[in-house]
């Protein structure tokens, strides 16, 4: 394995603030209605967990599988492929997706566009962390966490290669030579 330094970004208490006052917000937003809430695996898996706890309202929850990376890569393939599709209705539900990041948003446009053609009553996007600098489609976060530099980021669910993902902080990751 390569060797790697990690350098923290946003820690986990600044994580978990964030997350609580995300969840305060929507719940606000959809006061007196259910949510379907919608986890892209792998990277949102941790965040989701946080976030629907702290979200007051009925929901159902499922996923969906995308990938856009592939093997020891720091950038997206610019191709996404849907990999495993929700397990529930989507048809006149207040559906959320919850991403990990959201870097050329490439991901969150194929998928938003995917979920719209099947008549949701609305469709938002939560997203833990954006990267602005770096897009490529013209989508932005409904529900943003952290906006952060063009770094590559591991932990809290983000990965390189399948490690990392454990971390509990936000960490930038580099690669020593």
């Amino acid at each position: 394995m390569e060797k790697h330094t990690l350098e923290v970004l946003i820690s986990y208490d600044q994580i978990i603030e964030r997350v609580k006052l995300l969840a305060e917000t929507i719940t606000k937003d959809f006061e007196g209605e259910e949510l379907l809430v919608v986890g892209v695996l792998k990277g949102a898996w941790i965040f989701m967990a946080d976030l629907v706890k702290y979200i007051d309202l009925p929901m159902e929850i499922s996923f969906v599988s995308v990938s856009s990376y592939a093997g020891a890569r720091t950038t997206s393939s610019g191709v996404v492929r849907l990999l495993c599709d929700v397990d529930r209705p989507v048809e006149k539900r207040n559906v959320i997706l919850v991403e990990d990041i959201i870097d050329t948003g490439l991901t969150i446009n194929y998928l938003k566009r995917l979920f719209s053609v099947r008549n949701p009553n609305s469709l938002k996007i939560c997203s833990l962390l954006d990267k602005p600098s770096r897009r490529l489609a013209d989508i932005n976060p409904d529900y943003c966490g952290f906006s952060i530099p063009d770094e590559f980021v591991v932990g809290y669910g983000l990965d390189y290669n399948g490690y990392y993902r454990n971390l509990k902080d936000i960490s930038i990751l580099k690669i020593n030579a």
